[in-house]
């Protein structure tokens, strides 16, 4: 079993129901709008909070080489039980520190936060900007996403506004690239008025 990282709390709980209701939803459709943030040739791809891993296979499947950091054990053994062919390399860790990312000495061209910013409190979110600039390289983006709206029940969530994600991003000599604003991608979100803000970030 998982040892509960902060904002990891029901995941593991309800971990297949998740990872079948998350495949329902393409990697394309979900992240139509940054899409055109995606490198054309082959990079260096950090995923975050990477789930049952939807987005780190078709990225990896695009040729990209990608970590993907899942804290809760449970949504990695699903990850590896639904794409076993992947090349993607999945971590057992988490923001805001990454130890084990770092200990790897690696950096990257694109770092990918989905659904898992609103997580951290504003202590976490200040460490883990700084830790996610830190493994950029210069020239990469960052890709982000918030959640607004009603939280799930039991879930450890914090309402971050994109203002003060853009602000403490800049501190960090992150540019702003990308800032829109959408419903939901699954519909029983939408039904409950979950909207998300894109953040794309440049440095």
């Amino acid at each position: 079993m998982s040892i509960d990282v902060p904002g990891t709390e029901g995941y593991a709980k309800h971990a297949e129901a998740l990872a079948n209701e998350w495949r329902k939803i393409s990697f394309e459709d979900h992240h139509r709008p940054v899409l055109h943030l995606i490198p054309d040739v082959p990079s260096r791809i950090l995923d975050l909070g990477a789930g049952m891993g939807r987005d780190a296979a078709a990225l990896a499947s695009m040729g990209h080489a990608v970590l993907a950091v899942e804290p809760v054990d449970e949504l990695r053994a699903a990850a590896t039980n639904i794409y076993p062919a992947s090349s993607v390399v999945w971590l057992d860790d988490s923001l805001p520190d990454l130890c084990l990312v770092r200990e790897r000495a690696n950096r990257f061209d694109v770092v990918m936060v989905t659904a898992a910013w609103m997580h951290l409190d504003e202590v976490q979110r200040r460490r883990g900007m700084g830790t996610i600039s830190d493994l950029l390289v210069d020239g990469g983006v960052v890709i982000l996403s918030l959640r607004h709206g009603p939280f799930p029940e039991g879930r450890r969530m914090f309402d971050v506004s994109a203002a003060d994600t853009i602000r403490l991003a800049e501190a960090h000599r992150l540019r702003l690239l990308l800032n829109v604003r959408s419903g939901s991608a699954q519909q029983a979100n939408r039904n409950k008025g979950v909207t998300w803000t894109r953040l794309a970030f440049g440095k």
